[in-house]
């Protein structure tokens, strides 16, 4: 496995790779790998040839109050998790490679960077979408795999690549969970053992509005009541948002009957955590 640090280097890889014939898959991480992470992984082998891993934790993406300086950086451990799966490259650039101390040029999908997670954190999905482009030109992906646990980034990150023409197949992958229902998160890890416990009413809210959908309610406002009334019942949480919504437009929807998304986010203690549940179409 090769590790890159070098924004020219991982370019001249690419182009090799290019002329070689080989199909790039890509996977975009801030570290601090989880088996959530290594799913996506393995979800890239299946799709090409080689496999890219980034590890950049993006200061674009972290508002001024926000745990930048705190995201857990685990890059040895996190290579050495990666050469297991088998992965061909790690690119792992500083943020000057990235950002030159004199660029100016930002991505911004207008309309959907201001929806769920870019509402409560400004300016959050346009440093998303900034840098994936970015990495999108560096490392010349045929394809890209993401969580689905990142329900609006993918929203966001589809309609860049739609709306760009870029050309690359946006592969989503499931979320994956702990064995009791919690999503993985690299977040987890600043949870107290009281808090991961009382974080759990997320998936609980989610399970039963599924339930309440797969049994014939339609109505989107009486399952996010429901949800909401789970949630409430954890005095601990502190809800951003639960929204049941288009998971293309991120608009909010009446009626589940076509399919939709129910995305939530809240706060425990010091840490904010996301879910969601995609509702099938009827």
């Amino acid at each position: 496995m090769k590790v890159i640090h070098d924004v020219q280097e991982m370019q001249s890889v690419s182009r090799a790779a290019a002329v070689q014939g080989l199909t790039v898959g890509f996977v975009p991480t801030m570290g601090a790998l989880h088996e959530g992470h290594l799913s996506l992984v393995r979800l890239a082998r299946e799709h090409a040839s080689v496999v890219v891993v980034s590890i950049f934790v993006n200061p674009l993406q972290f508002g001024p109050t926000e745990d930048f300086e705190q995201y857990p950086r685990t890059l040895d451990a996190d290579c050495a998790r990666l050469q297991g799966e088998g992965v061909d490259i790690v690119f792992a650039p500083s943020a000057a490679q990235m950002y030159p101390s004199d660029a100016t040029t930002v991505v911004h999908v207008e309309g959907l960077s201001d929806k769920l997670d870019g509402r409560s954190r400004p300016g959050h999905f346009r440093g998303v979408s900034t840098v994936v482009a970015k990495l999108f030109h560096i490392v010349q992906p045929a394809c890209a795999v993401f969580g689905q646990k990142d329900a609006a980034q993918v929203a966001v990150l589809r309609r860049m690549v739609r709306d760009l023409n870029m050309g690359i197949e946006l592969i989503i992958a499931p979320i994956v969970r702990e064995a009791d229902g919690l999503a993985l998160s690299s977040r987890n890890a600043y949870l107290t053992s009281e808090q991961r416990k009382q974080a759990l009413v997320l998936h609980r809210a989610l399970e039963q509005i599924a339930a309440l959908a797969a049994s014939g309610e339609r109505n989107a406002s009486k399952l996010r009541a429901t949800a909401l009334a789970v949630i409430s019942s954890e005095p601990a949480a502190q809800l951003d948002y639960f929204e049941i919504i288009d998971p293309n437009t991120l608009e909010p929807l009446a009626d589940v009957t076509h399919g939709a998304l129910a995305a939530v986010a809240a706060t425990f203690g010091s840490t904010r955590l996301i879910d969601n549940i995609l509702l099938a179409a009827v």
